[in-house]
């Protein structure tokens, strides 16, 4: 069993940062492979931000350039750092992290305003 608590979220304004984090624990705790969702209303969940094994992250094309996925192995903690916040930003991000099976975090809520 894994859980997966996120922090960091809340309001800011447009071009403001935030940085997401997302705590592993219990006796299946890893984020070996780790990955951000976000839902914003009326969309699907889409994927944000994911690192694997070896390091190597990959990004949504709208986020690319703007947000950074990184994880500390001794914390268990995976990170997602958003900079220049936009409005389209906005939704609900959820962590994941794979062990055997997909354990998902209750989401946080990120809002950006113009």
């Amino acid at each position: 069993q894994m859980q997966l608590v996120e922090s960091g979220g809340g309001s800011v304004q447009s071009g403001e940062s935030l940085r997401l984090s997302c705590k592993a624990s219990g006796p299946s705790a890893s984020v070996t492979a780790a990955a951000w969702h976000r839902q914003t209303p009326g969309k699907q969940r889409e994927l944000v931000a994911r690192i694997v094994g070896g390091g190597t992250t990959d990004y949504a094309d709208s986020v690319k350039g703007r947000f950074t996925i990184s994880r500390d192995y001794r914390k268990n903690t995976v990170y997602l750092q958003m900079n220049n916040l936009k409005p389209e930003d906005t939704g609900v991000y959820y962590c994941n992290s794979a062990n055997g099976r997909m354990y998902w975090g209750q989401g946080i809520q990120v809002t950006v305003s113009s």
